[in-house]
């Protein structure tokens, strides 16, 4: 019986409910008053007309809250309005407010209680014109009256009915909402469920593959090491003991991001002139500016999400700018810096990036530690990622000589 609704929701109901009947049951009163007669009967009149408008407009202020309540509410103000030997009346707006939130909220329940009061109300209301206040048409009698009984029958239904055809066709809106909702939720899910896959894939063909050439190196520098120094032989163990616990975290990261497993070579920093080559063939020229340069060999999941990330900014670029990206990458001795900046044509400056591009890209920095931002500024889209790499980068020398 009772709809889960915001503070401010109930507030606003209630002051409209309040604010509905301060304006029509004076009007009321004072549209029916000099029919009454008498002062006790028009003392009695607008007690009852007040009595109707509060419950009445009662039920208006509850309509979402409990649209069963509110049509009770209403039922019992119109009852009392009756009995009071009233028509129809400005208060009577009140019964089309609450039968339209019986149709947009109520209930299924409640949704044929309100299309049943349709019928019954129109029923009872033109019945009660024709018999107690006396609405007559032409002489009052035989096929005249019928007629007019009946016109009235058809009027009183069609208003109460068009009240409740508007809250059906609310709350039409309201389930395609969110039904649009829950679709766009799930899309996005899918996304980044697809996302993770892939970077899981990519995961375990740098990584995982990598660190198992490691121990297998290190076990086999340590067993040829038998006959050097006892410090040699133990940095040895101690590579291989780190890096087999590193694999096992891998392993269990992997098992946690994936489904499934793929296969296939990785790009590396050295496929970034074939990326840029491909988009000056979409006819976006970028420029690249690289200071400082990497002081060696960047480690490879570093490498492979400066090369992702630079190929989805690069795409946005092609699909939303004017035809000019300026690139620029800082190798810095502990992180990278990259920064893609393109001017964005006026159509895609009215709504900002938000796909799956976008998803991609943070996951892709996030999963090796760093952090990435994509905003507007100004007339330019600024997609900026710093990468965590060590304190050092290898200098590409064989690890025999390392030791």
């Amino acid at each position: 019986m009772i709809r889960p609704l915001s503070r401010t929701a109930l507030i606003l109901d209630i002051v409209g409910a309040a604010l509905l009947f301060l304006v029509l049951t004076p009007t009321s009163v004072v549209f029916y008053g000099p029919t009454t007669g008498g002062t006790v009967i028009q003392g009695t009149s607008v007690g009852a007309v007040v009595v109707a408008g509060i419950l009445m407009f009662g039920g208006v202020a509850i309509g979402r809250l409990s649209p069963g309540l509110a049509l009770g509410a209403a039922w019992a103000g119109a009852i009392v309005q009756m009995l009071a030997g009233f028509g129809p009346l400005p208060i009577d707006l009140a019964i089309l407010l609450v039968l339209y939130a019986t149709s947009a909220w109520g209930t299924r329940r409640v949704l044929w209680w309100g299309f049943a009061s349709t019928l019954v109300g129109g029923l009872v209301a033109a019945a009660y014109m024709v018999i107690v206040t006396g609405v007559t048409f032409g002489t009052g009698i035989g096929w005249e009256q019928l007629t007019g009984g009946v016109l009235l029958l058809i009027v009183s239904v069609l208003a109460l009915g068009f009240a409740w055809v508007c809250g059906l066709l609310w709350r039409v809106v309201l389930r395609a909402r969110s039904t649009r909702e829950a679709q766009l939720q799930a899309e996005s899910l899918a996304a980044e469920e697809q996302e993770r896959v892939r970077i899981a894939r990519d995961m375990h063909d740098i990584v995982a593959h990598s660190l198992a050439v490691v121990i297998a190196q290190a076990d086999g520098a340590r067993y040829a090491a038998a006959t050097r120094p006892e410090m040699a032989t133990e940095a040895l163990g101690t590579i291989a003991t780190t890096a087999r616990s590193a694999l096992s975290d891998v392993r269990m990261l992997l098992t946690q991001l994936r489904h499934r497993q793929g296969d296939g070579p990785q790009p590396t920093l050295a496929d970034l002139e074939t990326l840029f080559a491909q988009v000056r063939q979409a006819g976006v020229e970028p420029l690249v500016t690289v200071d400082p340069m990497p002081p060696g060999e960047p480690p490879g999941a570093i490498q492979l999400a400066v090369y992702r990330i630079l190929q989805e900014a690069l795409t946005n670029a092609i699909r939303h700018g004017d035809g000019t990206v300026h690139v620029h990458l800082a190798w810095l001795p502990e992180r990278v810096d990259l920064q893609v900046r393109n001017t964005v044509s006026a159509e895609a400056a009215a709504t900002a990036p938000g796909g799956h591009g976008l998803i991609g890209m943070r996951e892709r920095a996030q999963l090796v530690g760093g952090s990435l931002q994509a905003e507007h500024r100004g007339a330019q889209f600024v997609v900026q990622a710093s990468l965590p790499i060590g304190s050092s980068i290898d200098s590409g020398a064989p690890e025999g000589e390392h030791a």
